[in-house]
């Protein structure tokens, strides 16, 4: 399996925008998601969407703010961020699974990307 590649991190002031990009074949995968992480915290699951159906779903905690979707024809899941707030610098990873259902539970993904950091500024 070709693990995802994750890209588009970097910094913005609060209340800008982010997209990440994250490189993952829908074939090979059914479930890809999103998560984050800050040093000392377990990972947060932010979002999951089902590559057969493209259904999604998001964590109460991002619901409104970040939207999860894809791109087939470029194998790519995205994650657009809006209204960035300071305590949501993180690194953000990519992970994805053979196995449904689908879930935000970092346990269920077996292949995961490097990250990629974002940092949000006062």
């Amino acid at each position: 399996q070709v693990q995802p590649v994750e890209s588009g991190g970097g910094s913005v002031q609060a209340g800008g925008s982010l997209r990440l990009s994250c490189a993952a074949s829908a074939y090979t995968y059914a479930c890809i998601a999103w998560f984050r992480q800050t040093p000392g915290k377990e990972r947060e699951g932010l979002a999951y969407i089902i590559t057969t159906s493209g259904n999604t779903y998001h964590a109460d905690s991002v619901t409104g703010r970040f939207t999860i979707s894809r791109d087939i024809t470029k194998s790519t899941v995205y994650l657009q961020m809006s209204s960035l707030k300071p305590e949501d610098t993180a690194m953000y990873y990519c992970a994805a699974d053979t196995a449904r259902p689908c879930t935000l539970e970092a346990g269920h993904y077996g292949a995961w990307g490097q990250g990629t950091q974002v940092t949000v500024s006062s």
